[in-house]
């Protein structure tokens, strides 16, 4: 659900930004008119917004006072890292159960075939929703008066399947092909039945998603938009940059001498020359950025300063070459002394994750826990070590949550191992330290 204590705070766009985006949902919704096509497939390279997007959607849409019922019917937010998430198994008692609270007529009928066939949790999914949605829909009767609700799926492209015991990469990629294309018939059924519902779908373009939406039984009932063709990209970065630099400039502990009109215009525009319109790139600048412990004027000029020609390697290389650069420029920034073991608890994490280790732990202090205990350091200080990289990785332990680490921050590090210029980072540092003791 978008308002799950383990996605607080929800990912939503920026306030000012992706307007023309949203619009074109709620146009496409419709509201008390329905869409002639009652789904609608919004797609777009990872690192375009897709989740804040959706997110942004359900509370504009749940705030609105001038209808006489929630539009939103259910969310479901499919996550990679969630084992909660991953799979489609709660995908449609979950929707049901929303359904019982934003149909409230629905919630009897519903009730009703849980108690009749407890087991019906347990069935597979066609099954289950039949039984919890279709029938109960049904038993409402006359269906034509009663106003659509909007079911937001977002991150399909996340719903991998995972478990411990198929992890040969073969059969992993060809059941996370399979049970996408399975959620996607699970909504056509749920569509065929001429519920009084809606379905905004997000996810990447993968290849079989993509070939499945645009096959005859599904192209003639779905509207396609394209996140990366739609909307202002520049302006809605530029937006971003200015309102969070202001932000940070409120907080600084200004001294005789320092630059007081600080960040200028000169700065603001070079930041978004840096972007390359890329709304993660900005996002993660100004997490690296606003740091209590550093000066945040000093580390944004560092990034400007680096010599990097993003415009060059976003045509020649990936599209986000210029975000592996940040990480490389944020790694760079850690302290010496403490980079080595920095780079050490990252692999640990990264196999951690690969073999199931921490994904069973309830939340991060009993991860880092784990990590410690098994790689004999004092507790608390894997943690700490990764302290100066808040800006990729979510290390709070305010709320039961997992390890949240970026998916492009991963791929790039991982890059690197295999590159070996991270571990060569590490190795060069051990070696000066050693140099260092040796001399003394």
């Amino acid at each position: 659900m978008h308002d799950s204590e383990e996605r607080y705070p929800p990912p939503l766009c920026h306030e000012g930004t992706r307007n023309v985006v949203i619009c074109r949902i709620e146009r496409w919704y419709g509201f008390e008119i329905p869409p002639e096509k009652k789904i609608m497939w919004v797609h777009a390279p990872a690192g375009y917004g897709k989740t804040a997007v959706a997110g942004t959607v359900s509370k504009k849409m749940e705030s609105r006072t001038d209808l006489d019922f929630n539009p939103i019917g259910a969310t479901f937010f499919f996550w990679r890292a969630s084992p909660e998430r991953n799979s489609p198994a709660r995908f449609v008692i979950t929707l049901a159960y929303q359904f019982t609270i934003s149909i409230p007529e629905l919630a009897p009928h519903i009730e009703a075939a849980v108690k009749r066939n407890p087991m019906v949790l347990n069935k597979a999914l066609e099954v289950q929703l039949v039984k919890l949605i279709v029938e109960p829909f049904k038993s409402l009767g006359e269906l034509g008066n009663m106003p659509y609700r909007l079911v937001i799926i977002d991150g399909l492209d996340e719903c991998i399947n995972s478990d411990q015991e198929s992890r040969v990469e073969k059969q992993y990629a060809e059941d996370q092909e399979r049970v996408q294309v399975r959620v996607l018939d699970l909504i056509r059924t749920l569509h065929s039945h001429n519920l009084p519902l809606c379905f905004l779908i997000l996810s990447r373009p993968e290849p079989w998603i993509k070939q499945h939406i645009e096959a005859k039984s599904f192209q003639s009932i779905t509207e396609i938009l394209d996140l990366y063709q739609v909307g202002h990209h520049m302006k809605d970065v530029e937006k971003f940059i200015r309102d969070e630099l202001v932000r940070i400039a409120e907080g600084l502990d200004i001294q005789p001498g320092d630059d007081k009109e600080w960040p200028g215009e000169y700065t603001v525009e070079a930041f978004l020359r840096r972007t390359g319109g890329h709304m993660l790139y900005a996002a993660t600048v100004i997490r690296h950025i606003d740091d209590p412990y550093d000066d945040p004027r000093q580390r944004l000029q560092d990034i400007l300063n680096g010599e990097f020609d993003s415009t060059q390697h976003l045509t020649h290389s990936t599209p986000f070459s210029s975000l592996h650069e940040l990480y490389r420029q944020i790694l760079r920034s850690c302290p010496q002394a403490n980079r080595a073991n920095m780079v050490r608890v990252l692999e640990e994490i990264l196999a951690g994750q690969f073999h199931g280790n921490l994904q069973d732990a309830p939340n991060i202090q009993v991860a880092f826990n784990i990590l410690d205990r098994l790689t004999g350091r004092p507790p608390g200080r894997g943690m700490k070590a990764l302290r100066p990289l808040h800006a990729v990785m979510c290390l709070s332990v305010n709320h039961n949550r997992s390890l949240r680490c970026s998916d492009f921050f991963l791929s790039f590090f991982i890059c690197r191992i295999l590159a070996g210029s991270v571990s060569t980072l590490a190795r060069r540092h051990n070696q000066r330290s050693e140099g260092s003791q040796q001399s003394a």
